[in-house]
């Protein structure tokens, strides 16, 4: 899997959500106890077999995916909003499955669709709280997010996917208007990570929009 940060098991890209930041987790702490079920369903495989992802995804800025097929460099600033609503509508419909197979992963070392979901509506979540610091903040530090640590403290695998399917839309739809909202001067404010990379508003939305495409060709297979 990628990440969508860099800090602990974790730097960038499909990179995309926790050394559970209070800005960050608000609301994703808020709805654990609505999201996990307390039913009998659990994950058919263990957290712990999941392989942490230690690569710096801040290269797709540099060069497409060979995977997932998307040029994030050359993806336009104004389109990344409407970019996050139609992945938003993808992973409602990948939601729409049957649960225990959403549940089931493909190995044991990688995430079943739901825990990917789970994922990317924390990364909408996340991105939108340092959106705000960049755009507030002059030249902000984001504080650290372990992925890994968030989806065993979370147990992705095991909320309800049409509870996740509601909050990625809505997570989803709060960054869009986010990005909606930047104009002018304000696309070259500054935000930087624990380990040295550095973005500007136009670069975060870039390097942010990978992520949630490439976890969708996780799930799905199908190439932008």
């Amino acid at each position: 899997m990628t990440n969508s940060d860099h800090t602990s098991p974790e730097p960038a890209a499909t990179d995309a959500a926790a050394e559970v930041i209070a800005t960050a987790t608000t609301a994703t702490t808020a709805t654990t106890a609505t999201t996990a079920t307390t039913a009998t369903t659990a994950t058919t495989a263990t957290a712990d077999a999941i392989v942490p992802d230690t690569k710096d995804w801040t290269w797709v800025l540099e060069q497409p995916c060979a995977d997932c097929g998307l040029d994030a460099g050359a993806v336009l600033r104004e389109d990344v909003a409407g970019m996050v609503r139609a992945n938003a509508a993808g992973w409602t419909a990948v939601l729409g499955g049957d649960p225990e197979a959403l549940r089931r992963r493909p190995r044991p070392e990688i995430w079943s669709d739901l825990e990917y979901a789970c994922h990317v509506r924390d990364v909408f979540r996340l991105f939108r709280v340092r959106l705000d610091l960049m755009l507030d903040q002059d030249d902000p530090l984001f504080a650290n997010w372990d992925q890994d640590a968030t989806a065993v403290a979370e147990r992705y695998g095991e909320q309800r996917p049409a509870v996740v399917a509601v909050e990625l839309a809505e997570a989803a739809e709060a960054l869009a208007a986010a990005f909606e909202g930047v104009a002018g001067a304000r696309w070259a404010r500054t935000g930087n990570r624990s380990d040295g990379a550095r973005f500007t508003v136009e670069s975060f939305a870039r390097y942010l929009i990978h992520d949630p495409v490439h976890h969708l060709y996780d799930v799905t297979g199908e190439r932008v």
